[in-house]
């Protein structure tokens, strides 16, 4: 049985003006989220600013979360890191948490090989009991999964059950797939390419825009899964100026400033990440006005 189906949201990690993380905000945007349809919550991975977390804020956000959403729907927590050890620690707290599943990225910035990947994931998941979906996306890693491989991790290891595809290559996803027999949980990566995603056999998307629009991404996505997909392809092609724009400069710093734009109040960014350009927040700003998006006062 799948974690799930349907419109995952990449949750950003909220912060207070000292940049600590802001649990009673967290709190605030978990209850919208499910209260707009979002089918999973996906905590602490890219725009959720892991990266700037410190292993100790990584492990209380996860436990935090885990803890409010209380079972409503999956919670998934991203463990993944560079170093296989610390990978492994990670997905061992989440599980003790309570996480659902993992969200395991690949190792950056070592460019390790197919082989290093194969023992990479294989170690993480010999020592969880959690599913665990494959995070790919080479644009922020420098490393590259080959279909092949996740063919061989799907294949021999009982608890990778499937990747969040961000490679952007449409071929690629075809031929991952006809590696797998279609037997892989397949969710986008890209915003951009839910749709075409989901002709490849995907049942999902682990998305940025559900941040701000959770209920039209769930509904996109059902409208797909459920047939009526012409609906569902003119909610894609609704969607990509707002997602040209919350990709203008690198993730979360759009999606962030989006959200302090609607009056969430999720505070700043952790350096090195910074403040959005003053040009590209007023392309941000009437992409959201001519989505529908409320701005605050």
């Amino acid at each position: 049985m799948a974690l799930f189906k349907g419109a995952g949201v990449a949750l950003v990690t909220p912060m207070k003006e000292n940049l600590d993380v802001d649990f009673d905000k967290l709190q605030e945007l978990l209850e919208d989220q499910i209260a707009n349809g979002t089918d999973s919550i996906i905590i602490t991975g890219t725009t959720g600013e892991a990266s700037t977390l410190t292993e100790e804020e990584h492990l209380e956000v996860i436990r935090a979360a885990v803890s409010m959403v209380n079972k409503r729907i999956p919670v998934i927590a991203g463990t993944g890191s560079n170093c296989t050890r610390t990978a492994i620690d990670l997905s061992r707290q989440a599980q003790q948490a309570g996480a659902d599943g993992l969200l395991v990225v690949t190792p950056y910035y070592n460019k390790a090989t197919q082989k290093g990947l194969i023992s990479h994931y294989t170690e993480i998941a010999k020592n969880v009991d959690i599913p665990i979906i494959l995070y790919n996306v080479p644009g922020r890693t420098g490393c590259k999964i080959a279909p092949e491989t996740a063919a061989a991790l799907a294949r021999d290891v009982e608890n990778i059950v499937g990747m969040k595809d961000a490679v952007g290559d449409i071929s690629y996803t075809l031929r991952l797939m006809e590696q797998t027999q279609g037997e892989f949980e397949l969710y986008s990566g890209e915003d951009g390419q839910v749709i075409p995603l989901l002709a490849c056999g995907g049942i999902g998307v682990i998305s940025v825009l559900s941040n701000v629009a959770p209920k039209f991404m769930h509904d996109m996505v059902m409208n797909y899964l459920n047939g009526n997909q012409q609906e569902a392809l003119k909610m894609q092609w609704k969607a990509i100026p707002m997602v040209d724009a919350l990709f203008c400069e690198v993730n979360p710093i759009p999606v962030k400033e989006a959200m302090n734009l609607m009056g969430w109040k999720v505070g700043p960014l952790r350096a090195p990440l910074s403040n959005m350009e003053p040009e590209n927040q007023k392309k941000l700003a009437k992409a959201m006005q001519d989505f529908g998006i409320t701005l605050a006062e």
